[in-house]
């Protein structure tokens, strides 16, 4: 496992609180902790019409990210998900899953259209840092699969109860074309759904690396990473998602009330394209869950920090 000592440096205490993982297949969840304190949750089980991330704790246990909220219920605290159509079939949106219910007047009776997840590749655990792979399908029709996914993330124990998570995915069309049809309102690379906790309406901070704030001077505009703080009580928190720098800075969706997310590169968003038969599609984002706000929680160092990571890492 790659040894992320750059980001040691940035614990505030000698000791770095152990990683662990802890899965339960049989309600589909897989936990990483910190010194056994719950930190994230992957939601894998088949009553979802899409894997995702929930609860996201903060440094001090508080929920950073919300799963089913109102009045977007479909939104689920970190995931991902498009509008997609396969070479053979109908167009398919699953950010909107209810869109996908076999029988719309009964939700019980599930999904025709979904992403399962199918297996655990890696999975490794070592001392202040664990990576998950795991292996999904985007699913139509019940039994259709028309793209094949591989998501990866390597989590690291920051100290005092922070931590990142380094997210990559690849999406291939190993079942022929794939037609995406993302527009610019209804997506984002991942997507993140803060907590309402968090959200402007409560004292919540949008901040862009170009020192920008809110939705009105964020949305829509490109930036290296964005990051959404609040304080709950007399604690202040919040979570940053960082780019790598591979392709120039991306334009964002940003939302007062609690929605953000990268677009991917320009070529391939806000647009319909191809994925080719056989083609894959990337993405990459780090979440960083922080104590303080975007200053006192040194975001813009922890960046440039991830950067060298990655640079250091394609060439080792």
């Amino acid at each position: 496992m790659t040894q992320l000592g750059w980001l040691f440096c940035l614990a505030a205490v000698t000791a770095v609180p152990a990683v662990s993982l802890d899965d339960n297949p049989s309600d589909g969840k897989l936990t990483v902790a910190l010194d056994g304190r719950e930190a994230f949750t992957y939601q894998y089980g088949s009553q979802f019409a899409i894997p995702h991330f929930w609860p996201v704790r903060s440094p001090a246990g508080q929920l950073l990210t919300t799963q089913h909220p109102e009045p977007y219920p479909h939104h689920r605290s970190i995931w991902i998900a498009d509008r997609v159509r396969g070479a053979q079939g109908p167009a398919v949106d699953f950010y909107h899953c209810w869109k996908n219910y076999r029988q719309p007047d009964n939700p019980a009776a599930g999904y025709r259209h979904f992403i399962r997840h199918v297996r655990f590749g890696k999975v490794e655990v070592d001392g202040g840092q664990a990576i998950v792979t795991a292996e999904l399908q985007w699913i139509v029709n019940d039994d259709v699969p028309i793209l094949d996914e591989t998501r990866t993330w390597h989590t690291l124990s920051l100290g005092q109860g922070e931590y990142l998570v380094d997210l990559q995915w690849e999406l291939k069309a190993n079942h022929g074309d794939v037609r995406f049809l993302s527009d610019d309102v209804h997506y984002a690379w991942p997507f993140v759904r803060m907590h309402p906790q968090f959200s402007a309406e409560h004292g919540g901070v949008i901040t862009n690396d170009r020192g920008k704030r809110g939705q009105a001077e964020t949305h829509g505009q490109a930036a290296k990473w964005i990051d959404f703080s609040g304080t709950v009580g007399e604690t202040t928190e919040g979570l940053a998602v960082l780019l790598p720098s591979d392709d120039g800075p991306r334009t964002w969706l940003t939302r007062d009330y609690g929605t953000f997310g990268p677009r991917r590169d320009v070529a391939h968003s806000g647009k319909e394209f191809v994925l080719a038969s056989g083609a894959s599609l990337r993405g990459r984002a780090a979440i960083l869950v922080h104590r303080g706000n975007v200053e006192s929680g040194q975001v813009a160092k922890r960046y440039q920090q991830y950067l060298q990571f990655i640079d250091e890492s394609s060439h080792p």
